[in-house]
């Protein structure tokens, strides 16, 4: 028996040689006749006949499908006995992910169960991977993922592809996005003169994102407070002081949180002085406390100098 292979969509062409000594010919489809001769017997208008020469007797079916698949026979009829030749369709089909896990939020530490489900013929094969700078190659070739104890570096895109060498690859994308507790990456105390602007940074990062809130020493500092605007981001909080004055200068405190916990840094505004510089005096000019002098010895010392050069030309 020769295999017929095809693709779902195509046309299939099922051929049988024949001989001068054939009388009759018919092609059947399991035991419904479809063409006998020249005379079509099915309804189906998908088959057509292709050629009915001495040496040939050839029909077609057009835009193959699943159900098309199965044995086929050519009966030939001859002076002597009949005859039959066997031929088997294969109708291919191209991967389709029919169910696939819905975007998913989980907090971390929590296991993580994802599902791809896909047909083709032949079965595709399934595989999961982390759409991450970091991940390298397949962390699953199964239908299903499992993390357990899932941690934020792991949240992010994960990608389930069906391939069955029929046709390119299908990928579908199931977003998991990892809850955790704000922590604090960035808090630097900072020095600033009188009357200057000042700025205090709070950096965090959290999912959900954080929510910042400002204290000095134990009272809260709001938007609006005379001098003072909080900027809040999602993932840091800035403290500007617009004319930094003494009784700014002290110990603040950030406090990050989100319905998974809390934390807090403390940074100090302290104040910083300008240390006061000497006038540039030009070329050769020196600074330090004693310059006056080192100066007024060094000219009396280059005098004398200079008036024993002449006396020894004269």
């Amino acid at each position: 028996m020769d295999n017929v292979t095809v693709r779902q969509g195509e046309s299939a062409t099922l051929r049988c040689s024949v001989d001068n000594r054939v009388t009759r010919v018919a092609w059947l489809n399991r035991s419904s006749i479809l063409y006998a001769g020249n005379d079509k017997w099915c309804l189906d208008p998908r088959v057509v006949l292709l050629a009915n020469t001495k040496t040939q007797y050839s029909i077609q079916i057009q835009d193959v499908d699943v159900y098309d698949e199965g044995p086929y026979t050519c009966s030939v009829q001859t002076d002597n006995h009949p005859k039959t030749s066997r031929v088997h369709l294969i109708v291919q089909v191209s991967p389709k992910i029919i169910e696939i896990s819905p975007d998913i939020s989980i907090n971390e530490g929590g296991n993580v169960s994802l599902t791809c489900i896909a047909t083709g013929r032949p079965d595709p094969t399934i595989t999961w991977r982390h759409i991450s700078p970091k991940a390298v190659g397949f962390i699953s070739e199964d239908e299903y993922l499992e993390i357990t104890g899932i941690t934020r570096e792991q949240s992010g895109e994960y990608e389930c592809s069906a391939s069955n060498d029929v046709a390119a690859p299908v990928v579908q994308r199931v977003k998991v996005t990892v809850n955790y507790p704000p922590y604090i990456s960035d808090a630097k105390s900072t020095g600033v003169p009188v009357g200057q602007k000042g700025i205090l940074l709070c950096e965090a990062s959290a999912v959900p994102s954080a929510d910042f809130q400002w204290y000095k020493d134990d009272k809260r500092l709001a938007e609006g407070q005379k001098g003072l605007k909080v900027e809040n981001k999602a993932f840091f909080s800035r403290l500007t002081f617009s004319n930094v004055s003494e009784q700014d200068y002290g110990n603040y405190t950030c406090v990050a949180s989100n319905q998974l916990g809390n934390t807090n840094a403390s940074m100090i505004l302290y104040e910083e002085t300008t240390t006061a510089l000497t006038p540039w005096k030009g070329p050769g000019a020196v600074h330090d406390g004693h310059n006056g002098a080192w100066r007024r010895g060094g000219c009396m010392w280059l005098l004398a100098l200079l008036l024993a050069q002449l006396a020894r030309h004269f």
